[in-house]
């Protein structure tokens, strides 16, 4: 994601690769770097920031070539900065491989990336980033809509996963200091809210309170002007019946469950030490979906070390049986440092892909049957603005879903208009529509209040 926005004389151009968390950190970023212009173009930008991704291989990858680009396209005497989860975990590698950049950092000086350009030097904090009062962020992509962090690191041990090796244990933030980052956003205009961390099922449990989602959305829920919000990342072993019957009841909180399964076998459950019994997950699952205008969305590895193809198997019938509204698959990547990475029994890589591929089909199906579901409903949305596709085609979402990831409703019809008192449709505000078609992945939709 590129980000453009206007400003005095200096100027930077700052990609952000990876997940929503990273995101806001690059907003933390640009937030410190505000006497800078952020420009598209860069070949002319005096700064380049590349704030990266180090979770799996293809994450890397895209990280590494990014970096390279930028180094290939820069002027001289511009400044080149690679920060994040990748340089977090490979600091001596890379400064000795990418000599090329000017500044390295990890994940822990977001907060003083102003000094560090200022001052031209590489810092390593041994301890992650995170926002405890406002932070001046600059928000991107949207008029409207903001994801706030919860926390940073995580408590759980995943055998296929090594971000606790460079994110450490769980850290969460303060009610408080949360409560009043959204109370400034809300003051600024923005109405709608995605909670976003590693766990977000986890939150404040090293502070020692095992309800602290619970408690979040009691207090959101209090904030005057939030008109929608959804919470994002729970993980099974640390999501009840109670917290998913608070989202249920909460005005401001939408029904949408989003919970990385993995996978559904107990035996591979164990293996990637997932930390639920089959019994009690399909429970929670089942409970998710038991919620009116329930959404529910997961991830699941295939070829993970040890899955046979009865487990493969397994987990194919259970996602065409629950019909996910949404889900994605990923081959398995070994991570150095993690259990699964020592594993004996290892799965040919092209077993891993046909298995994905299986499940990635099966997902087709079962996200398009989801979207054949509301074909003639009448629902809110938000209207971004005027679709990629055609200028007379708006761009629309609807109130339940995330950001980018859920999908994408067109407008091609407005039943408030009139000839003689035109009304314009705003940008970032929620209309009422009725969905007409399904036409390919897209919905058509008409406005009618």
């Amino acid at each position: 994601m590129k980000f453009t926005t206007q400003n005095p004389t200096k100027s930077l151009h700052l990609v952000s690769l990876g997940c929503t968390k990273n995101l806001v950190d690059s907003e933390i970023m640009l937030g410190k770097l505000k006497e800078y212009k952020i420009t598209d173009d860069a070949t002319s930008a005096d700064v380049l920031i590349v704030n990266t991704c180090g979770f799996i291989d293809s994450a890397k990858e895209e990280s590494i070539n990014t970096i390279l680009d930028l180094h290939e396209q820069r002027k001289e005497e511009s400044v080149l900065v690679v920060a994040g989860c990748l340089t977090q975990r490979y600091q001596e590698e890379l400064q000795k491989e990418i000599p090329e950049v000017d500044i390295f950092t990890g994940v822990g000086d977001y907060d003083k990336i102003d000094e560090l350009v200022n001052e031209k030097r590489s810092a390593f904090t041994n301890e992650v980033f995170l926002a405890s009062d406002i932070n001046e962020r600059v928000i991107t992509g949207s008029s409207y809509h903001a994801y706030i962090k919860l926390s940073e690191g995580c408590n759980q041990s995943c055998s296929f996963c090594a971000i606790p090796s460079f994110k450490g244990k769980l850290h969460s933030r303060t009610l408080e200091s949360l409560v009043k980052e959204v109370k400034s956003l809300v003051s600024k205009g923005y109405t709608d809210f995605s909670f976003v961390s590693q766990d977000s099922s986890s939150f404040l449990r090293d502070l020692g309170h095992k309800d602290g989602l619970e408690q979040l959305i009691t207090e959101v829920d209090k904030i005057k002007g939030i008109l929608t919000a959804r919470i994002l990342y729970l993980y099974p072993s640390t999501t009840t019946l109670a917290l998913i019957d608070k989202i249920a009841d909460s005005k401001i909180f939408q029904n949408y469950f989003d919970m990385p399964l993995q996978h559904i076998t107990p035996s591979m459950l164990k293996i990637m030490k997932r930390g639920k019994g089959v019994e009690k997950l399909i429970e929670l699952m089942d409970h998710m979906k038991s919620k009116p205008n329930a959404f529910v969305r997961t991830t699941f590895i295939a070829g993970h070390p040890g899955e046979t193809q009865e487990d493969h198997e397994a987990l194919c019938k259970y996602i065409e049986e629950y019909k996910f509204d949404r889900a994605n698959v990923f081959s398995y990547s070994t991570e150095e440092g993690t259990a699964a990475a020592n594993s004996d029994s290892l799965i040919e890589q092209e077993i891993i892909d046909e298995r994905a591929d299986e499940i990635g089909e099966i997902i087709a199906q079962t996200t398009q049957e989801s979207l054949e579901k509301e074909v003639g409903k009448t629902f809110e949305v938000y209207i971004d603005g005027e679709s990629e596709e055609h200028e007379y085609l708006l761009s629309a979402r609807k109130i339940m879903w995330a950001p980018d990831i859920d999908g994408e409703i067109y407008i091609n019809d407005n039943e408030l208009y009139d000839e003689n008192n035109p009304q314009q449709l705003e940008f970032g505000k929620i209309y009422t529509v009725k969905i007409t078609e399904l036409v390919g992945d897209k919905l058509l939709a008409t406005v009618i209040k």
